[in-house]
């Protein structure tokens, strides 16, 4: 790493040095992209640093981002925030109002900026409640308080000496963000991360991930709330590639196909979406057209991540695979997954559709990374998320709990000293993740600590292995297995819709409730039977029943980032619970 970037707001004027765009963040405007130079992005951050100053902005006070979608004036802000000695507190778009009172003020925001009018009407509803003294919008028509009037403020205030004696005193260990945990299993932990740890995990990048030619476009879709979003910002902004914002997750399709990036973040959830669509337009072919489908999707699972390309799958890709390839824009070079796991059936096949996947490991604790599967021969193994970083040491404890300790693991959570220091224990952070170092230093993870439960048979169960494996079905959407202090594991399911709506239709058959249709319900037993062939006796799933309505973040069965909230899916179906257990 340069001398000249120790901070993560000395990566703009470290892009303007090495590889100064025309095009670094691209906005689609009335159907058209529009660009910003990094020129005038570093003039932009100038400018909100000013404001910033002029507004009161004392070194360490926090200020809270909302946004809805991915926009440049969050990373213009970002870096203004940063420079002026500030903490960048990011919030995602889909928490409550509830939510958004209790982070505010834990984290003592002072300031918060909202993306639109319903995000700034719910901050609203709750600021008296806060410590937040100004809600602004980057939408200029919904307050008064907005980007413009930033703007303005920052071009008319003289702050700029003060701006260069603040960012001359911020040391790379100073505090950048508190990034609020999505509380699986509680209430929300602020991740205090510094500039050096996360500006050290983006540039490791570099050498994680085969990409070296500035100016590569990328698509930016994931919540930039979320660690793993903000890191790979980081990295395409010290890579100098151009970064295009997603018009939506409805049309990011779209976006790919238009912007064909290079490489691409995803999550499994996202990317199950994606095959399940796959699968179904399979099914909408006839004739010779299907069988040569579904003949390249059996060759795609059969075949290993290293195997030589030979005359079958070279057949496959010129007829099937190149389509598939097509959705992604057709210059993907390659996908990193992350977030949950994946399972390894994806893995082959989009591997054989030349699109290949790199699962890795990564916390908020750990500035987003932990380990990942290389792109080098030999060094991606299914069945694990690879091998850890350089810098960490890491050590299975007596329980397999995975431990670390390195130079992007965070120093604590913001005013919790109970949870720091039960995280912190003989100087290595616990993840309360269970895992083992296999062969060749690969890193397997078994499930979470706290998801894993035991029957009243006394055997154990990892859930999060038999959930991946039963949402290979097409019927499943989402999956939970339960059964702690039971006889035997069973599941509640919500079902995917637009599979069972087909199959119905397909079959002629009228569902009138999801829950108790004996035929779907005997369809999906069918699936679940075929899976349980792959579990010990102790682990299959013997009953399940099927959720009324959908999982969703917006009604608290998931997290922003589409983790089960396991709790909470059993509090709203304790009856459906208590109908499985009746016998």
């Amino acid at each position: 790493m340069s001398k000249h970037l120790t901070r993560l707001f000395d990566l703009p004027d470290y892009q303007l040095r090495h590889s100064p765009q025309d095009k670094a963040f691209n906005t689609k405007v009335d159907g058209q992209w529009v660009a910003l130079s990094t020129q005038d992005y570093c003039q932009q951050i100038a400018v909100i640093s000013n404001a910033l100053m002029a507004l009161g902005v004392q070194v360490d006070d926090k200020i809270a981002i909302v946004t809805e979608k991915n926009c440049v004036e969050w990373h213009i802000l970002d870096m203004a925030i940063l420079q002026i000695g500030a903490i960048n507190v990011p919030l995602y778009a889909t928490l409550s109002s509830k939510d958004y009172e209790f982070i505010l003020n834990h984290s003592d925001s002072k300031l918060c900026f909202v993306s639109n009018k319903d995000l700034f009407e719910k901050v609203q509803s709750v600021q008296k409640n806060t410590q937040v003294t100004s809600v602004f919008s980057f939408d200029n028509t919904v307050s008064d308080d907005n980007w413009n009037k930033l703007l303005v403020l920052g071009k008319n205030a003289a702050h700029h000496s003060e701006v260069e004696a603040r960012k001359a005193n911020i040391s790379p260990q100073h505090l950048a963000t508190i990034i609020y945990t999505s509380g699986t299993t509680g209430v929300p932990k602020g991740v205090m991360i510094t500039h050096e740890e996360l500006l050290y995990t983006a540039t490791l990048c570099k050498d994680l991930l085969n990409l070296h030619e500035p100016h590569l476009p990328m698509v930016s879709y994931l919540p930039i709330s979320h660690v793993f979003e903000r890191l790979v910002m980081y990295y395409y902004q010290y890579m100098g590639f151009e970064i295009y914002f997603a018009e939506s997750l409805e049309k990011l399709v779209d976006n790919l196909q238009e912007i064909k990036p290079a490489f691409l973040p995803i999550v499994p959830r996202l990317l199950e979406k994606i095959f399940d669509k796959i699968i179904a337009k399979g099914n909408e072919l006839s004739g010779l057209k299907k069988i040569l489908f579904f003949w390249a999707v059996r060759l795609a699972e059969r075949t290993e991540i290293d195997q030589k390309r030979g005359w079958q799958l070279q057949l496959a890709d010129k007829l099937i695979y190149s389509k598939w390839r097509a959705i992604f824009g057709g210059e993907l070079r390659f996908l990193v997954s992350g977030s949950a796991p994946l399972h390894e059936r994806l893995i082959k096949v989009f591997t054989a559709a030349g699109l290949p996947i790199y699962e890795g490991y990564g916390m908020t604790e750990s500035s987003g990374v932990i380990s990942i599967n290389g792109y080098k021969k030999g060094e991606s193994r299914l069945k694990t998320v690879g091998k850890v970083i350089s810098s960490l040491e890491v050590k299975i404890a007596e329980d397999g709990e995975i431990l670390l300790k390195g130079l992007n693991i965070f120093k604590g959570y913001y005013k919790d000293e109970v949870n720091t220091a039960e995280a912190f224990r003989d100087g290595f952070f616990h993840t309360g993740d269970i895992g083992e170092i296999c062969e060749d230093g690969f890193l397997k993870i078994t499930d979470r600590k706290k998801a894993i439960f035991k029957t009243s048979g006394g055997k154990y169960i990892a859930p999060a292995i038999i959930e991946n494996i039963m949402k290979q079905s097409p019927f499943i959407e989402q999956i939970m297995v339960i059964g702690e202090g039971y006889k035997m594991p069973a599941a509640l399911i919500q079902v995917n819709h637009e599979s069972v709506n087909d199959w119905a239709e397909k079959n002629h058959h009228q569902i009138k409730d999801i829950t108790t249709d004996v035929q779907l319900i005997a369809r999906i037993q069918e699936d679940i039977d075929d899976y349980n062939e792959s579990l010990g006796n102790w682990e299959k799933i013997k009953k399940f029943e099927i959720t009324p309505d959908e999982w969703t973040v917006e009604a608290g069965h998931l997290t922003p980032t589409l983790k089960l909230k396991r709790k909470v899916i059993k509090e709203k179906y304790k009856a459906l619970f208590a109908k499985i257990y009746a016998d």
